[in-house]
């Protein structure tokens, strides 16, 4: 009996060891503590551990892919006061309608409501002036501390609304993949993912496009009209078997996976991992867990049960700290 104690314990032991360990990706850069998107908030994640940042990516007015989550202004910036004017019909203000230069003007803030209340009541309140962001100059900037640190922290830039930039008369995606071979990231040994919501537009970056790097597809909820894929198809399993045929990367939400109601796993990650799919859900955030789960015993389902290839975080530190207790456990 005492044998098979030892017995379980050592293979206990080197199950927790050769599990690889999954990728840190930091959710619009460490978007729990800095403004999304920031270069503050890059730095920040950088320093905390990320392996990969995160960039969405919108197209301005002239052309340029700069880094903001939503093709809308409102809720992250101070464009109502500085160009009050220029709202569309629908109330909205839109980066496509911007030039670099005037994007430049504006100052970055949390993340509001449209009636201007922190949808995160606890995060960053200061009124400090921070700036928008091109892809190019994250991209120089990462590579910039790369070359400092020794380090590989790699890009994980996201295709926003590829559908609404073609109707507006912009391609979005053949302007991401220019810049990525103007820096010689189309490869897929290089440190980058691109992802996208549209899964007609996952299989024309690879079939059409010929994007080399990495492609990941990204599932979310058909009420949110993202696109006009049908994502409560792409989780069954015949779904996720037209996917597999066109990436081996999906990243689900961790409601997916986790049933937040009950804590309880569902069966999403079963049918991926069978068709060799690589999982990286998104998002974890310190004010929206599962029932019964505390951050802690979240990431052990998600790390030990699920077995995630990698996790979007907004909170880089608290992600790579747990990883690093489990590799000195």
């Amino acid at each position: 009996m005492f044998l098979k104690l030892i017995y379980f314990v050592f293979m206990l032991s080197f199950s927790v060891c050769a599990l690889a360990k999954p990728l840190i990706i930091a959710h619009r850069g460490a978007s729990g503590y800095i403004p999304e998107h920031t270069l503050p908030a890059l730095a920040y994640a950088y320093a905390a551990g990320a392996d990969y940042i995160e960039q969405d990516l919108v197209l301005s007015k002239d052309d340029q892919l700069v880094v903001l989550h939503d093709i809308h202004l409102d809720t992250v910036s101070n464009v109502a006061q500085v160009f009050p004017s220029r709202r569309r019909s629908d109330g909205r203000f839109y980066a496509i309608d911007f030039t670099l230069a005037e994007l430049k003007q504006l100052h970055l803030h949390e993340r509001t409501n449209l009636k201007g209340e922190a949808v995160f009541k606890n995060r960053y309140q200061a009124n400090t002036e921070f700036k928008i962001t091109t892809f190019a100059e994250q991209i120089a900037f990462i590579a910039q501390l790369n070359r400092q640190t020794g380090r590989k922290v790699g890009l994980y830039p996201e295709i926003k609304s590829p559908f609404w930039h073609k109707e507006q008369g912009k391609d979005i995606s053949k302007a991401v993949i220019k810049v990525l071979r103007q820096h010689n990231l189309d490869k897929v040994d290089a440190e980058i993912y691109v992802q996208c919501f549209d899964f007609n537009e996952v299989k024309r970056l690879k079939n059409e496009l010929n994007l080399k790097a990495k492609l990941v597809l990204l599932i979310g909820e058909n009420s949110w009209q993202e696109s006009d894929t049908d994502y409560d198809f792409l989780r069954t399993p015949a779904g996720l078997k037209q996917v597999a045929k066109v990436t081996q990367f999906i990243g689900p939400r961790i409601e997916h996976l986790i049933d937040f109601n009950s804590g309880q796993i569902t069966d999403f990650a079963k049918s991926a991992k069978a068709l060799n799919l690589k999982i990286h859900p998104y998002t974890h955030r310190v004010e929206t867990l599962p029932v019964n789960l505390s951050q802690n015993d979240m990431f052990d389902v998600l790390v030990y049960q699920i077995e995630i290839n990698g996790l979007f975080t907004d909170f880089t530190d608290k992600f790579f700290k747990y990883l690093s207790a489990q590799e000195n456990k």
